[in-house]
């Protein structure tokens, strides 16, 4: 007999597929952010890195409204989705998208931390060879920040993970299409006798959390021992 019950099952792996690709879709738009962050002053670039990190600061609840306006079925961008059959509210993919803005700001501080790290002497002695921009970007600066990378991805996907106030607010708890871990642990503790499987979820979630954490540390540790083991092989 399996550990979990079926419905217990279904909601881990739709919690599994709405981190995935809440981070797949945050990754490049938070990689693209940090990099403006820490390399470009701009007028309002305050304004920008405030609204980045908005999500940690605002009430959950207030972010899953906030998204319920615009893109349910009466906001502006809920109607153009819907008329073109993309329909976010209440589906897996609104999930997907409040997990997504409530994960990006711990992406987004990763990344930038680490793109602040690297000694841009390194790229522009590669520019002064002559490798263009892009080039200079994938062989000298994304290997210096893949640590950084590592620790974003899985910060955010863990945080997508447990992502429990905007996404109940935005798409509800519905069984088998919104209802993740954290809604399954909440609708289990309100109905009698759900302590049970309420425990097994929230073990459940607390082990994919370690696991993510634990990943994220040996990953961006063994990365950076590479790293440093080949910068030091070359300046030999």
């Amino acid at each position: 007999m399996s550990w979990l019950s079926e419905t217990e099952m279904l909601a881990v792996s739709l919690s599994l597929k709405v981190a995935f690709w809440a981070t797949l879709c945050a990754f490049p738009i938070g990689l693209l952010v940090a990099f403006v962050l820490a390399r470009r002053s701009f007028p309002g670039k305050q304004l920008l890195n405030g609204l980045v990190h908005l999500p940690l600061i605002l009430p959950p609840v207030v972010t899953g409204y906030i998204l319920l306006v615009v893109f349910g079925p009466l906001g502006f961008a809920g109607r153009l989705l819907e008329a073109v059959g993309l329909g976010v509210a209440f589906r897996w993919q609104g999930a997907a998208l409040a997990a997504g803005i409530m994960g990006f700001p711990l992406l987004v501080r990763a990344l930038r931390l680490s793109i602040e790290s690297v000694d841009q002497r390194l790229e522009q002695a590669a520019a002064t060879l002559g490798a263009s921009r892009m080039w200079v970007f994938l062989t000298v600066t994304l290997p210096l920040i893949l640590p950084g990378i590592i620790t974003g991805v899985l910060l955010c996907f863990a945080k997508a993970m447990g992502e429990f106030g905007a996404t109940i607010t935005f798409v509800a708890n519905i069984p088998g299409e919104t209802q993740t871990l954290p809604s399954a642990i909440y609708a289990a503790l309100q109905v009698p006798g759900g302590e049970a499987p309420a425990m097994r979820l929230v073990v459940m979630s607390t082990s994919v959390a370690l696991f993510a954490l634990f990943c994220s540390e040996f990953l961006a540790r063994r990365v950076a021992r590479k790293i440093g083991g080949e910068g030091f092989n070359r300046g030999v």
